[in-house]
């Protein structure tokens, strides 16, 4: 075969460090047009970008040559260095280590889009905590509890 088609989409969830709920309506919208704009500096194509007071979804599409892994990188890096460089806050802001990253099919995305675009209201009925529990087991993804939060103590 000469060329190579694909479409592949992700949505990604990262939590605030020790899930602080500092994610703030009053800044939200610039937060979430930046990790946008950076996740499609990777090549990647953004979809959507939102979440909560302690943590973000991105849904956005993605090709074979690109790891996940690396576009979450780069975009938890320079987001946060944006995040600093902009005092938001007083003290200084991170991301917790490591994302969670599920896939989806082209008939999946108009769903996945509302879901993530609703968040909000989502979560008026759910905790993010069991939120993510839900979207591992709904994936099948195998984890050990102790190490899916670190939590301020």
């Amino acid at each position: 075969m000469p060329n190579t088609y694909s479409k592949m989409y992700c949505q990604a969830v990262f939590a605030v460090k020790y899930r602080k709920a500092i994610i703030r309506d009053n800044f939200k919208s610039d937060l979430y047009g930046v990790i946008g704009n950076l996740i499609n500096e990777t090549g990647a194509k953004t979809l959507i970008v939102n979440g909560h007071f302690d943590h973000v979804h991105c849904l956005f599409q993605f090709y074979p040559k690109q790891a996940v892994s690396e576009i979450m990188k780069s975009t938890k890096a320079k987001s946060s260095k944006w995040f600093n460089e902009s005092n938001l806050l007083k003290d200084r802001f991170e991301w917790q280590a490591g994302f969670g990253s599920f896939t989806y099919s082209e008939r999946e995305i108009s769903t996945i889009f509302e879901y993530v675009k609703n968040q909000e209201k989502h979560h008026e009925k759910m905790t993010f905590r069991e939120e993510y529990l839900k979207m591992l087991k709904a994936h099948n993804i195998d984890f050990l509890p102790e190490y899916l939060f670190k939590e301020l103590e």
